[in-house]
C-alpha cells in the first residue's frame, strides 16, 4: 500500500524525463537548423555584398563612359550624323547606367532584407539556446529527483526486506 504513491511518483517523474528529453532533443533539431540557415544567409550577404561592390564598379565605369560621351558630342557639334551616332551612345549609356543603377538599389535592398532576417534568425539562435539551457537544467534537476526517489524505494525495499 505504501508502495504505491511512490510507484506513481516514479512513473510520473519517468514520464517528466521522457517528456523533457524529447522537448530537448526537438530544441536541439531546430537550434541546429536555425544555425544552418543563419550560415546560409550569412553567405547570401557576402554574395549580395560581392554582387554590390561589382555594380557600383560598373556605375562609376558607365557614368565614366556617359562623361567621355558628353564630352565627345560637345565637341562634334558641327558634325551632325557624328553627333547622331553619339547621341544615340549616351542614350544607350544612359538607359545601362539607370539600369546599373536599380540594379543596385534592388542589391542594397535585398542586402538590408537579408541583414534585417540575418538579425532576426540570430536573436531567434539566441532564444533557443537559452530554451535550451532551461530545458537542459530542469532535465538535471529532474535526474536529480528521479535518483533521490530512487534511493528512497530502495531504502525503503530494504527497510521492508529487514522487516
Amino acid at each position: 500500500m505504501a508502495l504505491e504513491p511512490i510507484k506513481q511518483k516514479l512513473a510520473s517523474l519517468r514520464l517528466e524525463v521522457e517528456s523533457t528529453t524529447v522537448k530537448n532533443e526537438e530544441l536541439q533539431t531546430e537550434l541546429k537548423n536555425l544555425k544552418q540557415e543563419s550560415i546560409s544567409k550569412e553567405q547570401e550577404i557576402k554574395s549580395l555584398t560581392h554582387r554590390n561592390g561589382l555594380l557600383e564598379a560598373e556605375v562609376e565605369k558607365l557614368e565614366n563612359g556617359i562623361k567621355e560621351a558628353k564630352g565627345i558630342a560637345s565637341e562634334s557639334r558641327d558634325h551632325s550624323t557624328q553627333n547622331e551616332s553619339l547621341q544615340r551612345r549616351l542614350q544607350l549609356l544612359e538607359d545601362e547606367a539607370e539600369e546599373a543603377d536599380r540594379n543596385m538599389r534592388e542589391t542594397n535592398d535585398k542586402l538590408r532584407q537579408t541583414d534585417v532576417k540575418a538579425g532576426h534568425y540570430e536573436r531567434k539562435v539566441q532564444a533557443l539556446e537559452a530554451a535550451r539551457d532551461q530545458w537542459e537544467e530542469k532535465y538535471e534537476q529532474m535526474n536529480e529527483k528521479y535518483k533521490a526517489v530512487q534511493r528512497e524505494l530502495q531504502d525503503f525495499q530494504a527497510e521492508i526486506g529487514n522487516i
